[in-house]
């Protein structure tokens, strides 16, 4: 797995320069903008969200599924992948050989801030392995180590994102918001698109599947990523989803300057094809 808590501590003591990247999800355990501020605080040069990376990658995933002719599966949750390898091998051909979100953000980081390494912030530890594979990521931490990490700054700044800002992409972590962001109802009939959220769910999806699925858009956690084993708040789902939808209702009304905003020529000539299969 990744280095993570030990080998940021390392990296901060040295003053290396450190971009970090923050998934939507974080908003249902740590307070926007401040939590900004705080990585600030302790060392971090540069923060940025992965919306833009998911923005990047729908892209392709529209394009995929528009000229395919069979079951295609979403592969940006790692649970997924790592559920399908080693229990259900022969969906593999039909994963989606694109990057996750953190990945593409990753790549467009190495781009923009070659002389950063770059930090990735989860609700789930398969994103450890997820890096560990790219091998475009040099430290993951979870949510829980992210609090303890954080716990002594109490700062109440107004920092913003450094770059990147994308705001419909934010809906992200919640199950569905691949299919709901990529304009898959452009491509494809209603019911020909499935949403799966829950591993028991995927499974018995995989056990008994329906024929005229053509695109299983599906994470391991009940809920999507906001249901993830290490986010920290103890609310339903529900209220973390209605926690996420006010972020981005928020950030709507957000004036962004052109230079913080993500641009698609500012991931010209990345290739988001993933590597890890």
């Amino acid at each position: 797995m990744k280095k993570g808590v030990e080998g940021l501590f390392a990296s901060l003591r040295k003053k290396e320069k450190l971009v970090a990247m923050l998934a939507p999800s974080f908003v249902i355990d740590f307070d926007y903008p401040k939590i900004i501020n705080q990585l600030k605080e302790i060392g971090f040069d540069k923060v940025v969200e992965v919306t833009f990376g998911a923005k990047m990658i729908n892209r392709d995933y529209h394009r995929k599924i528009k000229n395919s002719k069979g079951l295609v599966i979403s592969s940006v949750c790692p649970g997924i992948v790592e559920t399908i390898n080693h229990k259900f091998p022969k969906y593999k051909e039909n994963l989606i050989e694109i990057d996750s979100p953190m990945t593409a953000m990753a790549k467009i980081c190495k781009k923009t801030y070659p002389k950063h390494k770059v930090v990735f912030f989860s609700p789930c530890n398969f994103k450890k392995i997820e890096a560990d594979q790219s091998k475009q990521i040099d430290f993951v931490l979870n949510y829980q180590e992210l609090k303890n990490l954080l716990r002594e700054k109490k700062s109440s700044g107004k920092s913003s994102f450094d770059k990147f800002y994308n705001d419909y992409t934010k809906i992200y972590p919640l199950s569905g918001g691949l299919s709901k962001t990529a304009n898959i109802d452009h491509v494809l009939k209603c019911d020909e698109t499935k949403i799966v959220d829950g591993i028991d769910e995927v499974i018995n999806f995989f056990n008994k599947p329906d024929k005229k699925i053509k695109f299983l858009d599906v994470t391991f956690c009940k809920g999507g990523c906001i249901g993830g084993p290490c986010v920290n708040s103890k609310l339903p789902i529900l209220f973390r989803k209605k926690k996420v939808l006010n972020y981005m209702k928020k950030s709507l009304g957000e004036d962004i300057p052109e230079h913080k905003k993500g641009l698609i020529e500012k991931a010209k000539g990345i290739s988001f094809k993933s590597n890890i299969y």
